[in-house]
Parts: C-alpha cells; structure tokens; sequence
C-alpha cells in the first residue's frame, strides 16, 4: 500500500511510478541537481512510499538533464547554515535507501559529486552515462561527512581508494568508477534509459520475495555500520565550526577561488 496520496505534490522532486517502477528524479537542473533540506525530505518520502508500495518492483533513483545526477548540498543552503540545522538529513536518506525492501538503481546521468556521489554508491545497483563524474568534495568547501555516509565507501572500494577518494577530492571518469566497482555499467547517454530498462525488467522477472531476502540479506552485513549514525562528526567539529571553517569554504566555492583553510590547522 502507497503511503503517499496520489495528489501529493513536491517541489524539488518528480516522482512517478508505472510499469512497477518508481522513477524519482531530483528537478533542480539550475543547481545541478544539488539538494537542500526540503529536498531530502521529498527524496525520503518518495523513498518510503515505493517500499511500500505493492505494484512496485524497482525504484530508479536519477537527477534532471544532463549535466548532473546530484553534486551534493547546495553551496548557498549550507552557507545560510542548513547542516548545521539538519545534520541528521544526509544520514536518514542513506537509511532510507538501504532499507528501501525494493532494489534501488542510480541512474547516473552527469556529475555525481559530495552527496551524490555517495548517494550513488549507496544505491543496490549504479548505471552511468559515459560523461558521469564521480567524487568527494567536502574538505574542499568545509562540508563535513562522518560516519556510514563515509566508512561504506571502503566497503565498495577497498580502504585505500576510499581514503583517495574521500581525502584528496579528485575526481573520476564513469570508466574508471566501473574498473573500481563503484558502477555496474557504463553506456552512452542516448543509451542510459534503455540500459536502465533493461536492468529493471531483469530484475521485475524475478520472485520479488526472493530478491527482497537478498536485499535484507545484504544489509543486515552492514546494520552495525548504519546504526552509528553521526556521533564522529558530533564529536570532532568544534563549536564555532560552521562560523569560521565552513563559511570559508562556501565563501571560496561561491567566489571561484581556493579556500585558505591553513588558518585552522
């Protein structure tokens, strides 16, 4: 049963579903499809609502366009101090897909940067468009992620590239997310909605019981990890943090140049 009325309206979102697949798709194409607070309260509502909705089968979880899947917070929300006001939001979504009873697939169709990044990779399965870009950017603009946001990465890569990608805020061509693991397929962008199809009825053809029991079979591995929220980041940030280091770094982002963080250290 749906949780949602079918007259409910979101702002940040499109959601959809037919054919016995949910299609939620991040519709801030101007921002790149980067998320405030609202946003990630749609996502987890329209998250919610096709798990538990019984004539779905598959969620497919993308942005708008073509430039981007998600690059993570908006800049200019988390200047205005939207982490500091919503610190749990990040970490509830990544719940929500985990516990999500149906299979969930990213489909990547442009940048996959800081919170989309790890959006993706939280996702059962990610399907990307060969111009995708993948990676962190957190230490860059003063955005703090702790917790299983960060540690399941190493879970996908192995520690070393995890730490790379986390701590050096490179960033990844699609080929190469796919030779780490990170990405199940790689395709041409006329060819990601077909990919994804394809991918879908592969699934839909199978005992939804069965593949439920995997999913939670999979997850349980991790629940330890999920349950440890986010007491590192609580415990580490100074008080004055979201003041002086990360109004640095959006302030940099935001005029085009390098943060000087060397004044904190």
């Amino acid at each position: 049963m749906a949780l949602l009325s079918p007259n409910h309206k979101f702002s940040d979102i499109v959601y959809e579903t037919a054919r016995h697949v949910a299609r939620i798709t991040i519709n801030r194409p101007a921002q790149m499809n980067a998320f405030t607070g609202d946003t990630l309260n749609e996502l987890m509502l329209a998250i919610e609502d096709a798990g538990h909705n019984d004539s779905v089968g598959v969620v497919v979880l993308t942005g708008s366009g073509e430039r981007a899947f998600c690059v993570g917070g908006d800049v200019n929300w988390e200047k205005e101090g939207g982490l500091e006001r919503q610190v749990l939001e990040p970490y509830s979504l990544h719940l929500a897909v985990s516990r999500c009873p149906k299979p969930v697939i990213a489909r990547v169709n442009g940048y996959a940067i800081g919170g989309g990044n790890h959006l993706a990779y939280y996702c059962d399965f990610t399907i990307a468009a060969e111009h995708a870009i993948f990676g962190q950017n957190g230490p860059r603009v003063g955005s703090p992620a702790s917790g299983p946001l960060v540690s399941y990465s190493a879970r996908i890569l192995g520690h070393k590239r995890a730490r790379e990608m986390w701590m050096l805020c490179r960033k990844y061509k699609a080929s190469q997310m796919l030779d780490w693991g990170l990405v199940n397929a790689v395709v041409p962008y006329v060819e990601l909605d077909r990919e994804v199809d394809k991918w879908c009825e592969e699934i839909l053809a199978l005992s939804p019981t069965c593949v439920r029991v995997l999913k939670a079979s999979f997850v349980a591995d991790i629940e330890p990890m999920l349950g440890a929220g986010d007491s590192v980041r609580r415990h580490i940030l100074k008080r004055d943090f979201y003041e002086t280091e990360q109004q640095e770094g959006a302030r940099a982002f935001l005029e085009k140049r390098a943060p000087d963080f060397w004044k904190f250290r």
